[in-house]
């Protein structure tokens, strides 16, 4: 692998991870471009560096949010920042049952399917579309909406469903609000990142002799770096109902990838 494409990956990783256009699908287009020959567990373990670097760029952002809620975790008495804390956890159960019971079928996904991620970025186009009609849109985050939100959260797995896109789509079309739904999204995702990067790492312990550690590193520090200015953009798309736009953008990349991959 050359340093020139993980710079390129992460870069494209810390871009899509927040607006809401598939990281995971780009990855997968990027690597195909690339004649990325890694696949299954190797390819799944650079993907998921290149989420630990969005992940860090999360916690720069929401740094503040982040020091409230585990504090107040700590704490005995009851606030709304607690019931915040305790509705992300819940939003993780669905994709920790699939990591654990569905790991072998994830990997295998990741391995330039371009027909899937082809279909899955038609879906997530249709999902910003309806989001981004006008409605009312001012409830709370609910246990219940937690839930499904960790459910669409789960099925973002697929490479080409927009995690961020599925998940604040969904969360606006339930009718919470939108910079709500947008800080929930960002949020609920950094337990799993960070949980599944510390897996992978155990797994792949012992089996690194091909890994290229500064490339790696390269990868990780421009998801990083990207990862910061795009979360910052991404808040305020979504306050000013610009998804559309990025409904147009994921069918037309999901109708030439579906072309490509059939060709």
């Amino acid at each position: 692998m050359s340093y020139l494409e993980p710079l390129i990956l992460g870069i494209i990783q810390g871009l899509t991870e927040f607006l809401p256009v598939s990281s995971s699908g780009h990855l997968e287009i990027g690597k195909a471009l690339f004649d990325n020959e890694s696949v299954g567990h190797e390819s799944l373990f650079l993907t998921l560096v290149l989420h630990f670097g969005t992940g860090l760029s999360t916690v720069v952002v929401f740094r503040k949010d982040l020091f409230e809620l585990v504090k107040s975790l700590v704490q005995f008495k009851s606030s709304e920042n607690k019931r915040f804390s305790l509705k992300i956890l819940l939003s993780m159960l669905p994709a920790i049952i699939v990591g654990l019971f569905l790991q072998q079928q994830i990997e295998q996904l990741f391995s330039s399917n371009l027909l899937l991620v082809g279909f899955m970025l038609v879906l997530t186009s249709i999902l910003l579309f309806l989001a981004d009609r006008p409605k009312k849109n001012n409830k709370q985050v609910s246990y219940a909406n937690a839930l499904v939100l960790g459910i669409v959260q789960a099925v973002a797995i697929l490479p080409g469903i927009s995690r961020s896109g599925s998940t604040i789509a969904c969360a606006v079309l339930l009718g919470i609000e939108r910079e709500k739904a947008a800080r929930f999204s960002f949020l609920m995702v950094l337990p799993l990142i960070f949980g599944s990067m510390a897996k992978t790492v155990m797994d792949y312990e012992g089996s690194q002799g091909n890994t290229d550690l500064f490339a790696l590193f390269i990868g990780f520090g421009a998801a990083f770096i990207s990862g910061i200015m795009a979360c910052r953009w991404m808040i305020a798309i979504v306050k000013n109902s610009q998804l559309k736009y990025f409904s147009y953008y994921c069918l037309l990349v999901g109708v030439l990838t579906i072309v490509y991959g059939l060709f």
